[in-house]
């Protein structure tokens, strides 16, 4: 599985260990993954994503996780599971008006 944060597309990133002898050594900066349940009030249902506290923050900034789905216009960051989500979101809207 990928380490890359299902809503914000945060991923490993990589640099150097650098000791007092100036040695370089590369390492990699894993994300700080947490299992997450987020409700849903257009689908009923609770969904468990894995995602950064960054974008925990985010999705309680937007107001939940419909409206961040919905207000997020940049869908290359999302994970294929997020973008089902926000499909299923947009046509319980859409059917409600």
């Amino acid at each position: 599985m990928t380490r890359m944060c299902e809503l914000t597309g945060k991923t490993v990133m990589y640099g150097c260990n650098v000791s007092h002898a100036n040695n370089k050594t590369s390492r990699r900066f894993l994300p700080n993954l947490q299992n997450v349940s987020f409700p849903s009030e257009a689908l009923a249902m609770v969904i468990r994503f894995r995602v950064t506290p960054y974008g925990i923050r985010c999705v309680e900034a937007k107001g939940g996780l419909d409206s961040y789905l919905l207000s997020s216009g940049n869908d290359s960051r999302l994970s294929k599971r997020a973008l089902q989500f926000k499909k299923a979101i947009l046509d319980k809207k859409l059917k409600r008006k």
